[in-house]
């Protein structure tokens, strides 16, 4: 008798893709993604990013099976077991290499992949190199690895993830290249902390103040003044507020990458020139961070000084919503809580977070997938307005990883 046909989760455009992947990863429930871009008369279907996405998550796991219609507007994704790095020919590095035509943040790929890694039967150990790798934050709105390493892997600490075996190594910068894609960068995610079950969270208590503000200023292939003149107007806005400010200066030179001359194959060209400022704040509240990110434009046209003003009063907007977690920081959090032990878990949101649409989209894509409703009240200790979002946890956990 032929096994019965597996029930497809449906989904329709190419938003909340990583995560609908990711969800579809950790539960085992395979999906079918229709109307990608399907409007779209000049490039309709799959991006060169999200094919990229697709490899990597073949390379990590074992048994997995996708299919892509013709126009790439329909996907069929069932998920296998996550495998980790498997050793190949001597070396426990996937590699995944990016096109060119890459129009995303390196940190697109590492925050989905960040949220799988603790549930791999083995470390995952992936590094991120071609032509496409952007390090800088971008337009697009992803965040640079500097915020990615210094605001968001922190959170994993709390729910039993060693810090010890977590590394995120920058070995070329990269910012956005000319028409905003493509960088040329070199980063390395080592993951070698995987859990059972993640532990519940009760980050239901103040925010905090501000006590310290940390940052990086980069840039690569431009003057090394640049870093100097973005923290001083930052620390204009930020000095009168915080005493305790450290931003430390990041230069690279631009990376190399083939001129795509026939006549000269192996001509070599700079690209991902620019700068950016990535800031941090932590308050006195263990755990709580809060982040900002403003990259140059690649078109040009903006002084460093505009760079470090918009950074810091991004920080003090950031601030001002409130909660425990950033709009950033959020979906990692409610993921992870949603597939620990089914327990209660609770955690304190600013009203401008739960607010948004990625935040409704998230809820009700875990409920698709199979996790429990969330629960929603004001906190009446102060009058900060914040939301107290409760999460039973579906007790999904680490299938592969024996019980110790």
């Amino acid at each position: 008798m032929a096994a019965p046909a597996p029930e497809y989760l449906r989904f329709t455009s190419h938003k909340s893709l990583t995560h609908r992947l990711v969800l579809s990863t950790l539960t085992g429930r395979p999906v079918a993604i229709s109307n990608i871009r399907s409007s779209s008369p000049t490039n309709p279907g799959l991006a060169p990013h999200e094919i990229s996405f697709l490899r990597l998550l073949d390379s990590i796991t074992n048994g997995t099976t996708m299919q892509i219609s013709y126009t790439g507007t329909k996907l069929i994704y069932n998920p296998g077991l996550i495998t980790g790095s498997v050793s190949t020919g001597g070396s426990d590095v996937v590699k995944c290499v990016l096109p060119d035509t890459c129009r995303r943040g390196v940190s697109w790929f590492l925050l989905p992949l960040c949220m799988l890694a603790p549930f791999s039967k083995a470390p995952i150990n992936v590094r991120f190199e071609g032509e496409g790798v952007i390090t800088s934050a971008t337009e697009t709105g992803d965040v640079s690895v500097d915020t990615l390493r210094t605001a968001i892997l922190p959170l994993y600490e709390s729910f039993g993830v060693m810090a010890s075996k977590l590394e995120l190594r920058v070995l070329q910068r990269s910012c956005t290249g000319a028409g905003g894609k493509g960088g040329g960068g070199i980063v390395e995610l080592r993951f070698g902390s995987q859990f059972r079950l993640p532990k519940t969270q009760h980050m239901n208590r103040s925010p905090g103040r501000v006590k310290r503000i940390r940052g990086v200023a980069y840039c690569t292939g431009v003057s090394a003044s640049n870093n100097a003149r973005m923290i001083h107007a930052a620390r204009g806005v930020l000095n009168p507020l915080v005493s305790d400010i450290h931003v430390a200066a990041q230069y690279d030179q631009a990376p190399l990458v083939s001129s795509g001359d026939r006549a000269n194959p192996g001509g070599k060209k700079r690209t991902g020139i620019g700068f950016g400022l990535s800031l941090i704040a932590e308050t006195s509240a263990q755990g709580v961070i809060y982040s900002a990110d403003v990259p140059a434009p690649s078109e040009g046209g903006v002084t460093p000084e505009d760079v470090g003003k918009q950074c810091a009063y991004q920080l003090l907007e950031v601030i001002s919503q409130g909660g425990c977690f950033t709009r950033v920081g959020a979906p990692t959090v409610l993921t992870l809580m949603a597939m620990g032990s089914e327990d209660v878990g609770r955690v304190r949101l600013g009203k401008d977070v739960v607010g948004t649409e990625d935040f409704i989209g998230l809820g009700r894509d875990l409920k698709r997938f199979g996790a429990s409703s969330w629960g929603l009240r004001d906190v009446e200790e102060d009058e900060s307005g914040d939301i107290l979002v409760s999460i039973k946890g579906a007790g999904v956990g680490n299938v592969g990883r024996k019980i110790t």
